[in-house]
């Protein structure tokens, strides 16, 4: 084996939607040992929810940081993640350094990487609100990654669109798909198993909604109403609805959730879900609700409509074919969005059937392509994503 020719690729990540995202192509990249050495670096937002995605996929680290704290800013965990990466990249000398989406974790690989000279893969490269408030930090952060990106992976038309609008050259741009089809596909074929849910709703013929909401800009007052706007559906009966409501670990989601919705017999609150479980409940649900970006992309992948309970959303794709609609942060809207829903089986056979606008379960082969296509250069006058005039 001639191991110069070997295309060494450390992945940087910290939270559970990081390793999701990135595991079909660190797959796809330990299946061919003769091309690639992934190497996987793990800085440890999530710690539980990232261990449980680490272990499905049977994605070892090989350095794990470690770094978060409580009550942890986010300028001193991206500098923690800089320091703790600076030494790694110097005794390793990746060729390639794969961030995804728009965490710290993620803005911090791409600075490090940046910053000693190695090509920066921007895996889910192009979304945006082009409001730096929503979702905050996220959309400032991905924007900043694109400043230092060699190679943008991304996942939509409207995603490369948004780069060719900011200067990046459409040569350091490829449209892969979303590898979260890849992921959620996988685990779908391999894992069924539901959580425990309430015996009677299997009697009764009871819609799963599965629920989820972490969003920094819902706390508080938005939060509250969307709260209160799903206990006023579970209370109505005649709609038959069992709410699955992960409840994510952050004490600001945790302690509001329990205080309004806790007790409920239409409302199961879970801790949060694997992503087998997850995938599970994803494949026996009615419908969605949700302010998380990754189920907008997942739920389409499994022809689940979704309503997206925020007033901007990146991944204005699902929306604009039909498979999601944007409700925003009313409760009095929500409310009536799903009752439309459910009195009206043509419109939501129209958001399930809807085409997945997020790919065909193939980005990570394409991103694999894409990156053989454009060979990293170490030199950063080398790195321009500007087109020149």
């Amino acid at each position: 084996m001639n191991t110069a020719s070997i295309i060494t690729c450390a992945y940087v990540l910290g939270t559970r939607p990081e390793a999701i995202k990135l595991a079909p192509i660190f797959l796809a990249m330990k299946a061919r040992p003769d091309k690639y050495r992934p190497l996987l670096w793990v800085t440890g937002q999530h710690r539980e929810l990232l261990d449980q995605v680490l272990d499905v996929f049977e994605m070892v680290p090989d350095a794990d940081f470690a770094l978060m704290q409580e009550n942890q800013s986010q300028a001193a965990l991206v500098g923690c993640i800089l320091q703790a990466l600076d030494p790694l990249i110097a005794s390793t000398r990746p060729d390639w350094i794969l961030v995804q989406g728009d965490t710290s974790s993620a803005l911090a690989g791409a600075l490090a990487a940046f910053y000693a000279s190695v090509a920066v893969g921007h895996v889910e490269a192009g979304l945006r609100t082009h409001d730096l408030a929503a979702p905050f930090p996220e959309e400032g952060n991905r924007q900043m990654i694109s400043r230092i990106t060699r190679l943008h992976f991304a996942p939509t038309t409207f995603a490369l669109q948004q780069l060719v609008r900011e200067g990046i050259s459409p040569a350091l741009i490829a449209e892969t798909g979303n590898t979260v089809v890849d992921a959620v596909r996988w685990v779908a074929k391999r894992h069924t198993a539901l959580p425990p849910l309430p015996a009677a709703w299997q009697d009764d013929g009871t819609r799963l909604i599965l629920t989820t909401m972490h969003r920094r800009e819902s706390f508080g007052t938005p939060m509250e109403g969307m709260l209160q706007a799903i206990r006023t559906l579970a209370d109505d009966e005649a709609l038959k609805l069992g709410f699955v409501f992960p409840v994510h670990p952050n004490p600001n989601v945790r302690k509001q959730v329990h205080r309004i919705l806790g007790g409920h017999p239409r409302i199961a609150l879970l801790p949060a879900l694997d992503y087998t479980e997850l995938a599970a409940v994803l494949g026996e649900c009615w419908l969605v609700l949700t302010d998380s970006g990754g189920l907008q992309e997942e739920a389409p992948s499994l022809h689940k409509p979704v309503l997206v309970l925020r007033d901007v959303t990146e991944r204005p794709e699902g929306v604009g074919i039909g498979a999601a609609e944007l409700v925003g942060t009313i409760p009095d809207d929500l409310i009536a969005s799903v009752r439309r829903l459910a009195g009206d089986p043509e419109r939501y056979a129209r958001m399930a059937q809807a085409p997945n606008p997020y790919g065909d379960g193939r980005a990570a082969e394409a991103i694999l392509q894409a990156m053989n296509d454009v060979m990293p250069k170490r030199s950063i006058s080398n790195q321009t994503n500007v087109i020149r005039k």
